[in-house]
């Protein structure tokens, strides 16, 4: 129930009605499966995305026939078409609005300008055998997109990328400014591997998809064409969100008519749970990188390292580790948590630690809260300023003070020392011991 909880990776090979398809799940539930996944230290993916932002490979198109997303065509206008039988979408929870895609990548472009390209995961309600329903959160960029086509009463072509390299995934969660309107997310991942993303035109719909993909659904985003998610339920809830509650059922959302639906052979869909470490390592890594960049580029040397904690899902909590040189940095370092709420929007609460705190492990930072921080003149609060519309204390029903839903105060808690007084709060130095010394059986394997 935890939403904190680390999870295994799963793949499930036998799935009832679905010989030719598996699902995977849990694949980027921990920092060690990503550093694996990725090829950097455990403490340095955000900094290594970091750098992948500064050396963008623009993504690269390929032919059909060497894009694997296009071994098996299924088309909408085929008798029989039905994706609620060609892909075993989970439904998380009895309340579910219905079976979701929770690890969708949906790729889309401005109407007017098809190199102008957009990626974003976005919680995707299977509402019958040809449609989809999506949800937006505010300030998406291919939202903006859609309602550009709308208002000229024309659909929009997308495609639903499923079963990616984690880098594509990770990579696409960068969001404004770092990766500002007209920046494709695409070119983030080919930074972080070294060569660009692969694309390939999509065979119903004028739009690309990534061409070593699992799975592609094609479609259009109609115009003027609502649906309320939980339509065939009734359960007034769509899915577990990443806060660690069910969300409610949005009652008008956008429809997705699928076109076809394009895969491997014997393709794996990739899902994930929404609440736990999954979601905090594609929110939050991306997070970590975007302040790293922004904090080193206002303040150079200062921020040591940052992390989206697990407990904000990746995008609530972020604790950043900085090093005073001198006493400007007292205040630097306040401003380097201002530049942090600025430069990721849906950040709610900043905790500033210094270079002697492990900012990766929670005990830590709360014991330089108990003995590096004075509630009244420690915490800096900024009332009135956009956060999540997930958060269910960012409501007018939780604070009548809120004029609109996802609208909070964001707080920032300065556990650091004032520069002055560090040699007061030196920790308690031990001299190093050989262990094996006393317990030879634990580290020499050679032990009997």
């Amino acid at each position: 129930m935890r939403p904190t909880q680390t999870g295994p990776a799963m793949t499930f090979n036998t799935i009832k009605g679905f010989p030719d398809s598996r699902v995977l799940v849990g694949m980027m539930a921990s920092r060690e499966r990503v550093s694996a996944l990725l090829g950097a230290p455990v403490r340095e993916l955000g900094i290594q995305m970091a750098e992948a932002r500064k050396n963008v490979t623009p993504p690269v198109m390929v032919k059909p026939q060497d894009a694997p997303c296009q071994e098996v065509v299924y088309r909408a206008d085929d008798e029989g078409f039905d994706l609620r039988k060609i892909l075993p979408a989970p439904t998380n929870t009895t309340e579910d609005a219905g079976p979701y895609f929770c690890l969708g990548l949906v790729l889309g472009s401005d109407p007017d300008n098809q190199d102008n390209t957009d990626v974003t995961i976005h919680r995707l309600c299977v509402q019958s055998k040809d449609e989809l329903s999506i949800f937006f959160a505010p300030g998406r960029h291919i939202d903006a997109f859609r309602q550009k086509a709308e208002a000229a009463g024309k659909p929009l072509a997308v495609s639903i990328n499923m079963g990616l390299d984690p880098a594509i995934y990770i990579g696409a969660e960068f969001e404004a400014p770092v990766t500002p309107f007209g920046f494709n997310e695409l070119c983030v991942a080919g930074g972080l591997r070294g060569q660009p993303v692969e694309l390939v035109d999509c065979l119903t719909v004028k739009q690309r998809a990534i061409a070593r993909a699992e799975i592609v659904i094609e479609g259009e985003i109609l115009p003027h064409t609502r649906v309320a998610e939980d339509q065939n339920s009734g359960t007034g809830k769509a899915m577990p969100e990443f806060p660690g509650y069910t969300g409610e059922a949005n009652p008008s959302l956008p429809v997705i008519k699928v076109k076809a639906i394009t895969t491997r052979k014997q393709p794996v869909l990739q899902t994930l749970v929404g609440p736990g470490e999954e979601h905090v390592s594609l929110a939050g890594i991306p997070t970590e990188a975007s302040i790293h960049i922004q904090c080193n580029d206002a303040l150079p040397g200062l921020v040591k390292n940052v992390y989206a904690h697990s407990a904000g899902g990746g995008k609530f909590l972020a604790v950043l580790q900085v090093a005073k040189r001198n006493a400007g940095d007292d205040g630097m370092t306040r401003q380097a948590a201002l530049i942090a709420l600025a430069v990721y929007r849906e950040l709610k609460n900043v905790i500033l630690v210094d270079e002697d705190v492990d900012l990766f492990d929670t005990d830590d930072v709360l014991w330089a809260m108990q003995t590096r921080f004075i509630g009244d003149s420690d915490t800096i609060f900024v009332p009135g300023i956009a956060g999540h519309v997930l958060d269910p204390s960012q409501a007018p029903f939780y604070d009548p003070r809120i004029t609109a839903k996802g609208t909070t105060t964001k707080t920032i808690f300065d556990c650091t020392v004032p520069y002055h007084l560090k040699e007061h709060f030196v920790r308690a130095r031990f001299k190093e011991v050989d262990p094996s010394l006393w317990v030879p059986s634990l580290f020499n394997k050679n032990a009997s």
